[in-house]
């Protein structure tokens, strides 16, 4: 499509012969929770931490080396406070200490953080947050055995994009998977993470009813299916 703004879209799903069948309860989507009330916290020196501020947009952690001062996190009202995990913040997550420590703990070298200064809406010096980003991109899904929309266009990175809404079932190729337990693939937006790190986060607290603390953990494997009637739940067919 080299040189063409040719778009198209179609649907990949399980033949007759499936190897490699998506498999509820592998891998999951890991992203902020959507929803709720405005947290009331602003990066407050955004402007000035790096020059241009388009750096701030990259991805997999490289903005962060450009950092010419540390971010500078305000909350301006009193009764408004980030959960665990947050978004829109330079085009970066923002994650408390304990979610860090659990990251951490899993994935090391999975994750890029950037220590932010935080002043709550007295002045006071506030827990201790980090700008975060995943930093390893895989491109291990298995096309041939989703269901999924690929959306193929000139303009997005790589030609194409792994279109995810409505209902829609992932299978990953284990081998480029390897020993990861969280990455980005070239052709979509938020991370995956296996099952090893989805256990450590609802076994502290993230990611689990009724209170999430800003995590959402999502099946790869039934994106979306459990919203529609119980006949096209995976168990059930």
């Amino acid at each position: 499509m080299t040189g063409t703004s040719d778009k198209r879209a179609f649907a990949l799903g399980d033949g007759e012969i499936v190897i490699n069948r998506p498999k509820v309860g592998e891998f999951y989507i890991l992203s902020v929770e959507m929803g709720g009330p405005e947290h009331g916290v602003v990066f407050e020196n955004k402007h000035q931490v790096v020059t241009p501020l388009s750096r701030l947009y990259l991805r997999d952690g490289a903005a962060f080396s450009l950092f010419n001062e540390m971010p500078r996190l305000r909350q301006i009202r009193p009764d408004r406070m980030v959960n665990d995990l947050a978004s829109s913040f330079g085009g970066h997550w923002l994650v408390s200490e304990p979610l860090k420590r659990v990251l951490e703990s899993v994935d090391p070298e999975g994750f890029a953080f950037a220590e932010c200064e935080f002043i709550l809406h007295d002045g006071t010096v506030g827990p201790k947050h980090y700008l975060c980003d995943v930093v390893r991109t895989l491109d291990a899904v298995d096309e041939t055995t989703s269901r999924l929309r690929i959306e193929l266009d000139d303009e997005y990175p790589g030609g194409k994009y792994y279109n995810v809404s409505g209902a829609a079932r992932i299978a990953f190729k284990k081998e480029a998977v390897g020993s990861a337990h969280v990455f980005l693939t070239p052709y979509s937006g938020d991370p995956f993470c296996d099952r090893i790190l989805r256990d450590a986060l609802i076994e502290h607290g993230f990611g689990k009813e009724p209170s999430t603390r800003g995590v959402s953990l999502e099946d790869a494997a039934a994106i979306g299916i459990y919203g529609m009637p119980a006949k096209y739940w995976p168990e059930n067919r």
